[in-house]
């Protein structure tokens, strides 16, 4: 059997669980006028509505914690988490319940690796993630999480660490701090993912001995894609099934065409189905000369929604709203995003009808806005009323080269 007849089973397989188990998925068939029985194959799929992750704050507050998509009594689940917006993600029991294992052994991480995980394990399941994806390879562990750069290079120096998980600027931020203090950076192989990786960095990593492998994910879903070898694209993994639509309409694009990213999972605790991650990319329509079955695609191409991701975080208009709302003294905002060296800066404008009042929230304002978006805001500016004229309330103007 082929991967796209394997993949149409375990589509029939779920898409009748979920029917079963799942009241919001039961709903949107239901509303369709459609029956599981009428999705047989992957083109059966534009029949179903999306489902977005930038609705699933609405969705998860209108009926809490999980707006109906759980498919398990919540006692089932063995962890929690909360990712901005806020948006509550579940784990269910199953090994490796994010698809990481396919996308580490892809970059060479073997048990023999004693690797540092620097994604926060606090709240957000991505520590967590990529933690039990490398166990489930059999690989050591050191949770780092984010931060505390001179300490974590003492420690990739003291045990020898051998791999690396995390941002790509991050891993640059390390490698230049074990230069500056003259210390032993013997890590040879790294995983990066949420932030764009530049070809600058990689000729960086290589020329220090360091293979890097980039993969795309998000929170709600676990692993979409990787990189191979020959770093030409990235591979869908093969336990799910994704499409590129058209944003407006949901119909499947072609290879080449530039649409939304949609995923589907085989996952009977959370069976996300027709999920619009709300990324950009297109289907590459030429074979990879690695020989792997699986389709790729070109990577992140841009985003259709309001959400922007900052140091490693997805920060929403709404999140920032939301804090401002709580102060009468506070209007309108807007906020922008640059980039420096390898770092990301946020700005925030925010309006107000007395900026000597407002002057005296600045620090509870900034610890709120931390508190709730788990970003730092770096600059934040006081501005009369009706001097915020932007319609986009998070203005993106970074430049990746």
């Amino acid at each position: 059997m082929d991967l796209k007849a394997k993949r149409e089973q375990k589509l029939r397989e779920i898409v009748k669980f979920a029917y079963q188990n799942s009241p919001a998925f039961k709903k949107r068939l239901d509303d369709a006028g459609l029956k599981p029985d009428d999705i047989k194959t992957i083109e059966d799929l534009e029949k179903i509505p999306l489902i977005r992750k930038d609705n699933l704050v609405e969705i998860q507050g209108q009926n809490p914690p999980f707006g109906g998509l759980l498919a398990v009594p919540p006692q089932n689940l063995k962890r929690i988490f909360q990712s901005p917006g806020p948006i509550y993600d579940p784990q269910g029991e199953e090994e490796d319940y994010w698809n990481w294992k396919e996308p580490l052994l892809a970059a060479g991480f073997t048990r023999d690796d004693i690797v540092i995980n620097t994604f926060s394990y606090h709240l957000s399941p991505a520590g967590i993630m990529f933690d039990e994806g490398l166990r489930s390879i059999g690989a050591t562990v050191v949770p780092t999480g984010v931060g505390n750069t001179e300490l974590q290079v003492r420690i990739i120096n003291d045990l020898g660490v051998t791999g690396f998980i995390g941002t790509p600027s991050f891993l640059m931020t390390l490698l230049k701090k074990s230069e500056e203090l003259g210390l032993k950076f013997t890590i040879n192989k790294a995983f990066v993912t949420a932030e764009p990786f530049t070809p600058s960095q990689r000729i960086t990593f290589e020329e220090h001995g360091i293979k890097a492998f980039q993969g795309y994910g998000t929170a709600d879903v676990g692993a979409i894609a990787f990189e191979c070898e020959y770093h030409e694209g990235m591979h869908v993994i093969e336990n799910l099934i994704l499409e590129i639509v058209d944003p407006s309409t949901g119909k499947q694009l072609l290879p080449g065409e530039v649409g939304e990213v949609i995923v589907t999972l085989f996952n009977k605790t959370y069976p996300l189905i027709r999920f619009g991650t709300g990324d950009l990319s297109k289907l590459l329509e030429a074979p990879c000369k690695c020989g792997r079955e699986t389709e790729r695609i070109a990577g992140f191409m841009g985003r259709i929604g309001d959400a922007v991701k900052v140091r490693g975080m997805f920060i929403h208009p709404g999140q920032i709203a939301g804090v401002l709302k709580r102060y009468e003294i506070l209007a309108d905002f807007v906020a922008e995003v640059t980039r420096e060296g390898e770092r990301d800066f946020l700005k925030l404008q925010v309006e107000t009808a007395n900026i000597e009042e407002a002057e005296k929230l600045r620090e509870e304002l900034l610890s709120k806005l931390r508190d709730v978006l788990r970003v730092r805001v770096d600059t934040l500016e006081f501005v009369p009323l009706h001097s915020v004229k932007s319609e986009k309330k998070i203005i993106d103007k970074r430049e990746w080269k």
